[in-house]
């Protein structure tokens, strides 16, 4: 009996995806571990591999392809004796349809809401395990993971292709926060939804409570859905506080301009300066290198500081790991790689899922201080403000300073008051005293 290809769950915030590329065709043999397709998430675009050895017999969803459905079939795999007779029992799916251009809408009129939505579809249970004649099918990382976990694969969950474990499967499965809803959805059957927060803002309505002008309407990609889902879900259930320190950076553009001129192998910005201050003063104040869980409040070994990086559409937060034990050059370049492949969609998914804490900066904008949304599960967040020449008083005369105002996003679960006052004191003494971050 053919073998079903599904779309797989390529990261743990995956609902659906885009079919960007076959790379392979109708009745070309496949090997385990080939690379089948390209396929767009919610972050960046990755490679899906075969899971069964096979040819294969014929492809459901084509090249291009929107709004695929996690565990929808997009293929299907013959196995050894089989052909295309076999595919007789498959009806054919409909090709997706592209995604609606943007379209301009006249005034509307304020419809009344519907009394309920429509319950979401139940997703039926993946098969536990992955196993398929006794054997479990996992991938490498995620049998890794599970071996040094000392974790039975054959009691954890697949969510991949053919019910495959792979890393989200493991890390859900080492964590009860996270896998307790998971069983209780695998018992029941019923996935369960969150309590709406209001009425319901349709399109219609939206303009309606706008004053009914005319609009532009630009459909929600899958990223743009993700990030309003967490920033939504951090505001709500997130206990946000700020603090704000203003830094005086002139001797840190000075030391700057002076090691950009001794070498063509970097290329040292101010936010490269930014990371490797936080990442210091993290390693100095440990207590804010945290987060927060409902057992314990988890501090780091690892200080791994995620960039928010603008994309066209969203955002996107790749990690320069260990960012306490990179120089500046490291981080300069590391970042500069990171951004551009994300800017390419390129970034693998361990490249911008984790970090312990948060940089984000739109000093380049022009904007003078901001307070930003914790992305958990992170402790904290630092937003980086423009550097701008304002009076200060030194020595009791008045003098003029380039400053750079910081504000730090605390989750107060996890990071007190005075913890995150600690750790922009020792931010500002690095950044105004850059020579000990050479050291």
């Amino acid at each position: 009996m053919p073998i079903e290809i599904l779309m797989p769950a390529l990261s743990p915030t995956m609902t659906e995806g885009n079919l960007a590329k076959w790379l392979k065709k109708e009745g070309d043999e496949v090997h385990s571990g080939d690379v089948l397709a390209e396929i767009e998430t919610d972050k960046a675009t990755m490679e899906v591999e075969a899971v069964d050895d096979g040819k294969i017999g014929k492809i459901l969803v084509p090249e291009g392809a929107q709004g695929i459905k996690v565990n929808e079939p997009i293929a299907l795999l013959l196995g050894e004796g089989e052909d295309a007779a076999a595919l007789a029992s498959f009806a054919e799916s409909p090709p997706k349809p592209a995604p609606p251009a943007p379209t301009r809408h006249e005034p509307v009129q304020l419809a009344p809401p519907s009394a309920a939505p429509e319950p979401a579809p139940v997703t039926p249970p993946a098969t536990v395990g992955g196993r398929g004649n006794g054997r479990i099918f996992a991938s490498p990382l995620a049998r890794r993971m599970a071996q040094q976990a000392g974790l039975d694969l054959g009691a954890i969950r697949g969510s991949g292709p053919q019910g495959r474990i792979v890393k989200s499967d493991v890390e859900a499965a080492l964590s009860p926060v996270r896998a307790a809803p998971a069983a209780a959805s695998a018992r029941t059957g019923v996935v369960p939804q969150p309590a709406p927060a209001g009425p319901a803002l349709s399109k219609e309505r939206v303009a309606a409570l706008a004053g009914n002008p005319a609009y532009t309407e630009r459909p929600l990609n899958a990223m743009r859905r993700v990030i309003a889902r967490r920033l939504t879900e951090s505001k709500q259930t997130v206990p946000h506080f700020y603090l704000t320190i203003d830094c005086e950076i002139d001797a840190l553009l000075k030391i700057r301009t002076e090691l950009n001129a001794k070498s063509e192998a970097y290329r040292i910005s101010v936010n490269d300066f930014v990371i490797r201050a936080a990442a210091l003063a993290l390693r100095q104040v440990p207590a804010a290198n945290a987060s927060w869980s409902d057992d314990a409040i988890l501090l780091w070994d690892t200080v791994d500081i995620a960039v928010a990086v603008a994309l066209d559409d969203g955002l996107i937060t790749p990690i320069v790991k260990a960012a306490d034990r990179k120089g500046l050059a490291a981080i300069a370049n590391e970042t500069r790689d990171l951004v551009a492949r994300a800017r390419a969609g390129k970034l693998k998914l361990e490249e911008f899922q984790g970090g312990t804490f948060s940089v984000s900066n739109l000093g380049m904008y022009g904007v003078r201080d901001f307070a930003a949304v914790i992305n958990p599960p992170h402790g904290g967040i630092l937003a980086v403000g423009a550097g701008e020449q304002r009076p200060v008083v030194k020595n009791g005369a008045l003098a003029v300073a380039t400053v750079m105002s910081c504000t730090l996003s605390c989750d107060h679960r996890a990071v007190d008051g005075a913890v995150g006052a600690q750790f922009l004191a020792a931010f500002k003494k690095l950044v105004e005293d850059p020579l000990t971050m050479l050291l």
